[in-house]
């Protein structure tokens, strides 16, 4: 005895693609580049560009990126704690120990805090600004073009 069984769900669409794909923003192929150094450090870039990269430059980039990562996890402390006190705040509004809590504004840096930039509402361009203003990224990031890469060499004709 074979049972057939039909499979339809109202949640998901089974036929539809399962991956996300990510928009690159207004931004173009350096300024991703210079973007994903910071932020990934040496996971963001290719493997054929890391077999030819010097020691050097792989540890400016290394420095760079854990720098971008402490004061991205400033920020996101900052970011939780502004949401916790306006919590605590609302629900308890008469409560010393809220009022003490929400007056201490020192930050631990030593503890990770492992929530995502999208639970925190922090889109890509808070990050490149908060880059530009702590000097990870160039003060004129938003003006660099293709042809500003000091990598960047014209293409020459093979006859």
């Amino acid at each position: 005895m074979k049972q057939n069984i039909e499979f339809k769900s109202n949640y998901q669409k089974l036929d539809a693609p399962t991956f996300v794909k990510y928009d690159n923003g207004e931004l173009n192929s350096y300024q991703n580049y210079l973007y994903k150094r910071a932020l990934y450090g040496l996971k963001g870039l290719p493997e054929t560009e890391l077999a030819t990269m010097c020691l050097a430059k792989q540890k400016r980039i290394n420095k760079v990126h854990f720098r971008a990562q402490r004061l991205l996890n400033v920020y996101k402390h900052t970011i939780t704690k502004k949401l916790t006190d306006s919590i605590l705040l609302t629900l308890f509004p008469k409560s010393q120990l809220a009022q003490s809590m929400a007056a201490y504004d020192e930050v631990d840096e030593v503890f990770t805090n492992s929530l995502s930039f999208k639970d925190l509402g922090i889109s890509k361009e808070d990050i490149i600004k908060l880059f530009i203003q702590e000097r990870i990224l160039p003060g004129n990031f938003f003006s660099i073009t293709p042809q500003d890469n000091p990598s960047f060499l014209p293409k020459l004709r093979t006859n």
